[in-house]
């Protein structure tokens, strides 16, 4: 099944084309280096992290550019702030960058290049853009003339006269158009500085990645990603700059990812209410992260909570247990017969051309997520019924099941640790916090449940309330009993 993508700009999923048979050219905006990443950032990260990996799996080669802004407005007033020079703040949390995605398990771009070491790339296209009409100089500023380019609003589906309206545009007497935008800053007092015909300055913003992503994959490529709101005026700006100087497309599908909420409020540095990826990761492990990213769909708008958090991590043991419930079957009989029912074989054998159905549905993560958890239950439920000497069609089945389950997983990032392991760890963690051993827990659950097959509920409710008395928590679902601790 071809892999289709949500494309922003024409509104509507489009098959996925490569301009290059079989190699995918990708270029995702990255940070602005001047503070600490938060979760939002994280799923900007994780989403394209995901991508790349799953365009691999489906067996494409994959350029991945994801850029830093090193030099920028709010860099520059931080590093004021901070007493120390821009470029120093600038590395520091660059630095503080890697740190964050090395803990997520996030895989390193094929290129990383950063704003200040192309300087003259940018200074190359904006003297294109003056050269054809498109931009011009005004007091050692350079700025880009949007009433120029036809096509500009399309991306973010507004006209150019709806948006000098609604606008709220501070009088620049430099400009010919209140909506124009600097390509290139004069130089002030006290700031990184290069020259440029035009004087003294630094680049504007949004030419950063037009010259960037031209240099390293050319006018026109396959995907170019980022969060929504960099729809516009960032991505917006980049199409007018490289479509304007090159006549051509500038990418032809646009992937953004939608916010990260809290309380339906998008979390922002400006409104003070987000969590850096080291708060989270300080109380969940990086791949119960992954699983709450994954668990909705990239385009749409994702809800912080505690309890979401918490259903991601028991979904992540879900996982753990199953796998090492497969490592530790027997060996098998060629005696005796299959227990497997028709159903259940078909939803194992094909478990990975389900996920690759959702996820070839513009990378529809949530319901991939859904097929493996029904894959587990499935596991679970043949694992239970297994009599003392299985076959080996049914072991190799359910062994099989297990490798595509972890293959599958690892293309989100998660089931990469040794099952069995993780497994123990979780329950030495768990037993160190309570007073009761395993084997007593054990032998109160099997004596809750011969209880409760003799529909005697005041015992089973008795060693319910016994084990509470603990803080151990039974739960009862299709794959058995379960405990955990309160």
């Amino acid at each position: 099944m071809p892999i289709r993508i949500y494309n922003t700009l024409s509104r509507k999923k489009e098959l996925l084309q490569p301009l290059e048979e079989n190699h995918v050219k990708l270029y995702v905006c990255g940070i602005t280096s001047y503070d600490y990443c938060h979760i939002g950032h994280a799923r900007s990260a994780l989403v394209f992290d995901m991508a790349v990996r799953y365009l691999r799996y489906r067996g494409y080669q994959v350029t991945f550019i994801r850029n830093f802004t090193d030099i920028d407005d709010k860099i520059i007033a931080r590093a004021a702030e901070q007493g120390v020079e821009s470029g120093i703040l600038a590395q520091r949390f660059i630095d503080e960058f890697y740190t964050d995605m090395d803990a997520l398990g996030i895989l390193r771009p094929d290129l990383e290049p950063r704003a200040t070491e192309h300087i003259p790339e940018m200074i190359e296209l904006v003297q294109e853009l003056i050269d054809k009409g498109l931009a011009y100089p005004s007091g050692g500023d350079v700025y880009y003339r949007v009433g120029r380019f036809g096509e500009y609003g399309r991306l973010s589906g507004r006209s150019l006269d709806d948006m000098q309206a609604g606008a709220r545009i501070e009088v620049n007497a430099q400009k010919e158009n209140p909506m124009d935008f600097a390509l290139w800053k004069q130089a002030k007092p006290g700031e990184p500085k290069w020259e440029s015909p035009w004087g003294e300055g630094r680049p504007g913003w949004h030419i950063e990645c037009s010259a960037m992503s031209r240099k390293y994959l050319g006018e026109t490529f396959d995907i170019h990603g980022g969060g929504k709101d960099l729809i516009f005026p960032h991505h917006e700006n980049e199409i007018a700059q490289s479509s304007g100087a090159s006549g051509k497309p500038f990418a032809n599908l646009w992937m953004h990812h939608g916010f990260v909420t809290i309380k339906d409020e998008k979390m922002s540095k400006s409104l003070g209410n987000f969590l850096t990826i080291r708060d989270v990761l300080r109380q969940y492990p990086a791949e119960v992260l992954r699983l709450f990213i994954f668990s909705t769909q990239y385009r749409n708008p994702l809800d912080f909570t505690e309890a979401a958090l918490q259903d991601a991590r028991t979904s992540l043991d879900r996982i753990y247990e199953c796998l090492a419930t497969i490592a530790g079957l027997p060996e098998g009989t060629d005696n005796g017969n299959t227990i497997v029912s028709k159903k259940d074989r078909n939803k194992l054998q094909n478990l990975k051309s389900r996920f690759e159905q959702a996820m070839d549905n513009d990378f529809n993560t949530a319901q991939a997520l859904g097929f493996l958890f029904d894959g587990v239950k499935v596991m679970n439920k043949v694992a239970r019924m297994l009599p003392e000497h299985p076959v080996h069609e049914d072991l190799a089945l359910l062994r099989t099941a297990g490798e595509d389950l972890r293959e599958l997983a690892g293309i989100l990032g998660v089931a990469t640790r040794d099952a069995v392991q993780y497994v123990v760890e979780k329950k030495e963690k768990l037993l160190a916090t309570i007073d009761l051993s395993e084997e007593e827990i054990n032998s109160l659950i099997i004596r809750r449940n011969a209880a409760r097959e003799n529909k005697d509920w005041a015992a089973s409710d008795a060693v319910r309330d016994q084990l509470l008395a603990h803080n151990i928590e039974l739960h009862d679902g299709p794959e058995g009993t379960t405990w955990d601790v309160k």
